[in-house]
């Protein structure tokens, strides 16, 4: 009798969906489109020179090509430390030898928390709509998921009050991320202080995605949870040089907080890898000075001007988004159709980004790739310069009201 080699946890992760869009454009570039890829949220901008030379420099260094520590250099945990003091306030001070441990970009610590803090069948709790990997790392810990709706009339946060007792009481973590993907929304001082309330009064961990910390739109300003009285108690937080200083494809982030849970992870990334290049450990050095020294500008006006371009193309095309206030993503309710699916089927997310990609070229990503909740969606990357955003706007309009 033949064995599988293909793992049952393969079919518990979830939606494939960003395979199954890079089928779709194969196909609409098969079809003769010039694809305009708003579908992953890659940034579409290198790191600043500085950041680049750094890279180069380090890269020269005969030294660089042993393994690496597999809980980063001293000197990266220590730049991370000061920048999260410079960035959040004195509360959030972190001791980089016990409190921080560098990832490869925060996707690393995310698949691998859930292993270092959970036994199989515990429970935790993450966010519906969310970012996959939040629920795909559960599956492979063989830890169970509860749901937590993230809805419009809650401005996409989690309505704790109509959260049972004892989902709290079971929980072993419970994951979040403001702002908000693909949602896009933000969090208050309040809400932080509630959730560590909940923590210590229940004895779960939370968990806080910070992704988008340097991408508040309109003056506002992400927070940490960490620069809240009592978080190092009963909190982590990961950070991610990706989108903030354009160094997604160098793969370094990393997880602060509570001593405890840092070096279960920690532990467990010793026995399954040897860590980040130095080489690209001390690139984020030089990104995180240049921060820090304010000569960079912060991503956040990229994106807020992005947006605002490509909301106005979009309600010029009659389709009325609201603006997000963080990230560098749209969240928007599909538009009303004008035309009929030639097979009579109805228009949901998955159908509105699959004809939107084969009739117009444009890619975005279905809501209900990222949880049940966000069924009636789509996200929309604005990583693409100006004149594509607003072609992208103007191909979509024409999509929306069927022509060709």
């Amino acid at each position: 009798m033949a064995k599988s080699w293909r793992s049952d946890k393969l079919g518990r992760l979830g939606s494939s969906i960003f395979s199954e869009v890079a089928q779709w454009k194969a196909e609409a570039a098969g079809a003769g489109h010039e694809v305009i890829d708003l579908g992953i949220g890659s940034p579409d901008r290198p790191p600043t020179e500085s950041v680049r030379k750094a890279l180069a420099e380090a890269v020269l260094k005969p030294d660089r090509y042993a393994y690496p520590s597999s809980q980063g250099s001293i000197a990266f945990r220590q730049k991370a430390a000061q920048w999260l003091r410079w960035r959040f306030g004195d509360a959030a001070a972190v001791d980089p030898e016990t409190e921080i441990v560098t990832l490869m970009g925060s996707q690393d610590g995310l698949a691998h928390l859930a292993m270092a803090v959970c036994n199989a069948g515990d429970t935790a709790v993450v966010p519906n709509p969310g970012y996959p990997i939040y629920s795909a790392a559960l599956a492979l810990a063989e830890v169970q998921a509860e749901l937590l709706p993230l809805r419009a009339d809650n401005g996409f946060l989690p309505d704790l009050d109509a959260v049972p007792e004892n989902v709290w009481q079971k929980a072993k973590f419970v994951l979040l991320g403001y702002p908000a993907n693909p949602v896009t929304s933000v969090a208050n001082a309040a809400f932080f202080e509630r959730m560590i309330a909940l923590a210590k009064q229940h004895g779960f961990l939370f968990v806080h995605d910070l992704a988008y910390s340097e991408m508040g739109f309109g003056g506002e300003r992400p927070m940490s949870v960490l620069q809240f009285e009592g978080a190092k108690e009963v909190a982590v937080e990961f950070h991610s040089l990706s989108k903030s200083f354009n160094m997604a494809g160098c793969r370094i982030g990393f997880l602060a907080g509570n001593a405890v849970a840092v070096g279960a992870l920690r532990e467990l990334k010793a026995n399954i890898d040897y860590g980040v290049f130095g080489a690209v450990q001390e690139a984020g050095i030089a990104a995180l000075d240049e921060g820090m020294s304010g000569a960079m500008e912060p991503a956040g006006k990229l994106y807020e001007r992005r947006r605002d371009l490509f909301i106005e193309a979009l309600a010029a095309e009659g389709w009325n988004v609201e603006k997000p206030r963080a990230t560098m993503f749209v969240w928007a309710p599909l538009p009303d159709m004008q035309w009929t699916l030639p097979d009579g089927g109805p228009w949901n997310s998955r159908r509105v980004a699959q004809e939107m990609l084969l009739r117009a070229g444009v890619a975005v990503i279905p809501g209900d790739a990222f949880g049940s909740e966000g069924e009636g969606y789509v996200r929309i990357a604005l990583v693409e310069e100006d004149d594509r955003l607003i072609e992208a706007a103007r191909r979509i309009g024409r999509f929306i009201r069927g022509e060709s």
